[in-house]
């Protein structure tokens, strides 16, 4: 990757509203270099997707998210690979991850609420053979999203005092 290709990268990390024309300016370079640079990294697959990073814990109650641990027998022929793009193909998927450590795969459910959470896991992960142990944990609180720290409303605090 070359340094025109960091810059670029680094910018659209931090905000990737920014259009051609101003990251040039920031980085000295032509537009049509930094669209070309862009179309590189899209075609490559080095630029996956453009999203915008949302906290929906204050505005949102019907929204349930979970870290499931899962730990599998890797298949013959795919290794992890397999299990993994069957993981991958359920909606409520938002993030898949190959892990060292006691269990092989981290992933990241989004569901409806606690009780659609274990539905997904008895009716769709615990289903698959090579799936030998699960553990689920319950996001209750984000302080901080793809670098970004959310906002925190100390109005709401209780006061503790002795």
């Amino acid at each position: 990757m070359n340094h025109l290709e960091r810059e670029v990268l680094g910018i659209l990390s931090e905000d990737c509203r920014l259009d051609a024309e101003k990251i040039a300016v920031m980085l000295g370079a032509t537009a049509e270099e930094v669209q070309e640079t862009v179309r590189c990294l899209e075609k490559r697959g080095v630029l996956v997707k453009y999203a915008a990073i949302t906290n929906l814990d204050e505005e949102e109650d019907e929204c349930v998210e979970a870290l499931i641990e899962v730990k599998v027998t890797p298949q013959s022929g795919s290794g992890f690979d397999g299990i993994a793009e069957e993981i991958a193909q359920h909606a409520e998927v938002k993030n898949l991850y190959l892990m060292s450590g006691a269990y092989d795969f981290a992933v990241i459910v989004e569901a409806g609420s606690v009780k659609s959470v274990s539905r997904f896991i008895s009716e769709c992960i615990s289903t698959f053979d090579c799936v030998l142990s699960t553990a689920t944990h319950f996001i209750l609180k984000k302080y901080k999203i793809e670098g970004a720290l959310t906002k925190r409303d100390k109005s709401r605090r209780l006061s503790v005092q002795a």
